[in-house]
């Protein structure tokens, strides 16, 4: 029997109307397997690999997929694809174009939870030195969560019920797409206001003194825009201390490994941001009565340390009298060494008077000496001198008298003098 000839095709031909038939047959198809092989091109497209136990299906995610689309397509992870099948007539293969990819339970989401866990972990980003500590009473809170719903309600009652202060809410999207790029936004945010704050039309924004970034309870996938790595980052990045509180006390992101306090719940996240003001009054009024109870007894002490002091002590009036009576007598003792020294003194003086007296002129003269002077008062001591002179004073004892020397005569010899004046 023979086969009716087939028509010719050319090479396109045929993998047209394959394209066609495959792209027709499975426009719409949803296929479980393993990532493999995962190239990211330049051009946005990511390829890879879906396999199982016996085959291997090449798989094209364009340009332009979801957060958490690409965030599934991970080497190792377990996902669920949907999409359709086509053929690449350049190869002569069929592949399926994925339009969203999410892992295949919750499994797949802790594996590559763990992995990245790891990851981060290597870079330092959890390291405990990284830590800052939280203020003990910060003056400004910020707030990153949903601007809806029970967790800032929660917030605030708690924080007007412990100790008031001014809160600032970043509201973010806390799950579904672009959740991570508005709370690693809102984190950034905060960090951007200068230490002087920022004036806008609306008043003065402060920067806050410390952070809470929260969200209820949920289910991992729920939770995972927390996971994600521009919110952990985000959160190790930043130089304003920063509380976690996210889902339920069970639940661990890993914003919880790199804030720098986790808090089992968003109501416990404002518990520890601030203090009991009734607890701190409290505190301080034990604190004054302790200061007031010590300087009590201080005071008691040091009376009962003086009080033996002064009893040790000598009577005053009686040692006051004493030295009292040692000044009398110092006093007399004073007066008479005056008095005494006075006398000494007058009778030095009274001598040197009657030594003055008797070695005078006049008692000189009383010998029978004269004292001879010119006609100015000037002294005379020489007859050579006395011979120069028109005029001479001679004083005795009794009187002057005036003499005028002879010039006509010789000189004669000191023996000879009295023959060289004339009296007048």
């Amino acid at each position: 029997m023979m086969l009716p000839e087939a028509p010719l095709l050319t090479v396109t031909q045929i993998s047209t109307t394959l394209k066609d038939v495959v792209e027709t047959a499975f426009e719409h198809v949803r296929v479980k397997g393993e990532v493999s092989g995962v190239k990211r091109a330049a051009s946005g497209h990511i390829y890879f690999s879906l396999k199982d136990e016996q085959s291997v299906l090449n798989a094209i995610c364009w340009r332009g997929c979801s957060v958490e689309t690409s965030r599934a397509l991970t080497d190792g992870l377990e996902v669920v694809c949907t999409g359709h099948l086509s053929t690449y007539p350049g190869r002569s293969n069929y592949q399926m174009i994925v339009q969203t990819a999410e892992a295949a339970g919750e499994g797949a989401l802790l594996k590559l939870l763990e992995e990245r866990r790891r990851k981060l972990a290597s870079e330092g980003l959890f390291d405990a030195s990284r830590k800052k500590k939280i203020p003990f009473l910060p003056e400004v809170i910020g707030v990153v969560t949903s601007p809806t719903g029970a967790v800032i309600r929660d917030i605030m009652h708690r924080i007007r019920d412990r100790f008031g202060r001014q809160v600032y809410l970043w509201p973010v999207l806390v799950q579904g797409e672009g959740a991570a790029q508005q709370i690693a936004k809102a984190i950034q945010g905060f960090n951007a206001i200068p230490l002087e704050g920022i004036e806008t039309a609306s008043g003065h924004i402060p920067r806050p003194d410390v952070l809470i970034v929260a969200r209820g309870g949920g289910s991992l996938e729920d939770l995972w825009p927390f996971n994600e790595e521009i919110v952990v980052r985000a959160a190790a990045d930043s130089q304003i201390p920063l509380i976690s509180a996210v889902g339920h006390e069970t639940d661990t992101t890993l914003i919880d490994y790199a804030s720098d306090l986790r808090a089992p719940t968003p109501t416990g996240a404002a518990e520890k941001a601030v203090p009991v003001c009734a607890e701190i009054k409290t505190t301080l009024d034990g604190l004054k009565n302790r200061l007031i109870d010590a300087l009590r007894r201080l005071l008691l002490e040091q009376s009962m340390r003086i009080e033996g002091l002064v009893r040790g002590l000598p009577n005053l009036t009686d040692l006051t009298l004493m030295y009292a009576q040692r000044l009398d007598d110092k006093t007399e003792r004073l007066s008479q060494a005056w008095k005494t020294l006075f006398e000494k003194q007058k009778d030095r003086f009274d001598l040197a008077a009657r030594l003055l007296e008797a070695n005078s002129y006049e008692r000189t003269l009383d010998k029978g000496f004269a004292l001879v002077a010119d006609n100015t008062g000037r002294l005379v001591t020489s007859a050579n001198e006395a011979q120069k002179k028109s005029q001479l004073s001679l004083t005795f004892k009794d009187g002057r008298v005036i003499v005028t020397p002879n010039h006509q005569k010789k000189k004669s010899s000191p023996s000879t003098q009295g023959d060289l004046f004339s009296s007048q």
